[in-house]
């Protein structure tokens, strides 16, 4: 056991991690190639939908950013969902010199309906457009954003479009947290595959860039089909890709950044409501993947450890340099693609640590049914072995 641990299992690491490091090179490619069509005749018009809960502290960089969009026809449509800050008077005051935008009052969730879902249902409702954008109050977006991903949309004649934004961090627990879906998304889903094949858990979206068409969200039930669903943007994925409908992942990092969270507590307060939710639930395939990411990052720096003081005579010091420098790889260029700072790809071993910690976090507060977002408890989600 211990010359396997010590030996073979470092050469099978070495495979898996090339294995990688191909997915992500392919998913790279593959969403950058999605951004090389020209633009349209002529746009659609686009509902632009952010739901908006106690965001004083950033909605105004956000809604001033859409509202400053190059495109020819577009309505930005924000629900204040019953905030108890300054966000509707903010709201308000944009809307004295701004006609394009549309303030819904919005009205409480009832029963096991999730908040933002509930708000991106009545948001739907009331939207205009032929196609339906659905993003974040902490995002920011660069002029030409909705152009470029309406004529990616349009040119991959896809009926969802969504990406990776650049993920602002400045606390030590953001950087060691946030940018870790992203990077678990771009590193061990190939959208090569996931494009081609009916498994609804090789899905990928993100909320805070999500391009629908109008008939596509209203076939696959939209918000109001998952009323109950924590993790929103997966699931509605999923309904597409149950559907039968095309979809694409296009990179969008040079276009929309986000700050998710002000704080090192608001990032594990945060990462605590979706982590055993991305598993939906599911007990047994949640421990085995934090299980093998700890197992993948770690084991070849501890046999190192063990090598260097003499207690691993059966290690080979090259296939343990090798292993590491794979590891890096595999951080590094996801970090790059997604404009993280890229010095934090080498602290890889702690981000697994800090992120295996608020995994098990939400493991045992969803079990104990103390999941709660923004003061509103998200209910008892039922855990399941497999």
């Amino acid at each position: 056991m211990a010359a396997y641990l010590t030996h073979a299992l470092i050469h099978h690491l070495i495979v898996f991690q090339l294995i990688l490091l191909l997915v992500v090179l392919s998913n790279i490619w593959l969403t950058h190639r999605i951004r090389r069509h020209s633009p349209p005749d002529q746009f659609p018009r686009v509902s632009i939908l952010i739901p908006a809960r106690n965001e004083e502290k950033c909605i105004a960089c956000c809604v001033q950013s859409l509202l400053a969009q190059d495109y020819p026809s577009f309505e930005v449509v924000v629900l204040d969902d019953q905030s108890s800050d300054g966000t509707r008077a903010i709201l308000e005051k944009i809307v004295l010199s701004e006609p394009a935008l549309r303030i819904l009052p919005g009205e409480p969730p009832a029963g096991d309906q999730v908040g933002k879902n509930w708000a991106c249902t009545q948001l739907a409702r009331e939207a205009q457009g032929e196609l339906l954008f659905f993003t974040d109050a902490d995002t920011v977006a660069r002029p030409d954003m909705l152009k470029t991903v309406v004529t990616a949309l349009l040119g991959e004649q896809v009926d969802f479009l969504t990406g990776f934004p650049r993920q602002a961090v400045h606390t030590w627990g953001e950087r060691a947290l946030v940018p870790f879906f992203s990077w678990a998304f771009l590193t061990f889903v190939p959208l090569a595959l996931a494009y081609k094949v009916k498994l609804p858990s090789l899905s990928i979206a993100v909320g805070q860039m999500m391009l629908f068409r109008r008939d596509a969200y209203l076939e696959i039930g939209g918000h109001e089909g998952i009323i109950s669903s924590v993790m929103d943007d997966i699931n509605l994925a999923q309904q597409i890709k149950r559907n039968g409908l095309r979809w694409r992942v296009s990179f969008v990092a040079d276009l929309i950044s986000c700050r998710m969270y002000h704080s090192s507590r608001e990032a594990i307060d945060g990462l605590t409501r979706i982590m055993f939710a991305a598993f939906s639930y599911r007990l047994l395939p949640f421990l085995f993947a934090y299980i093998w990411l700890f197992v993948m990052f770690w084991e070849p720096i501890v046999v190192m450890g063990l090598m260097l003081s003499g207690g691993a005579p059966q290690a080979q010091p090259m296939a343990l340099l090798y292993c590491v420098a794979l590891s890096i790889l595999l951080w590094l260029i996801p970090y790059i693609e997604m404009k993280t700072p890229f010095y934090l790809s080498f602290l890889y071993p702690f981000t697994v640590l800090a992120n295996i910690a608020v995994a098990f976090r939400s493991l045992f507060h969803t079990l104990r049914g103390r999941i709660t977002w923004k003061g509103r408890p998200l209910g008892n989600n039922r855990w399941k072995w497999f």
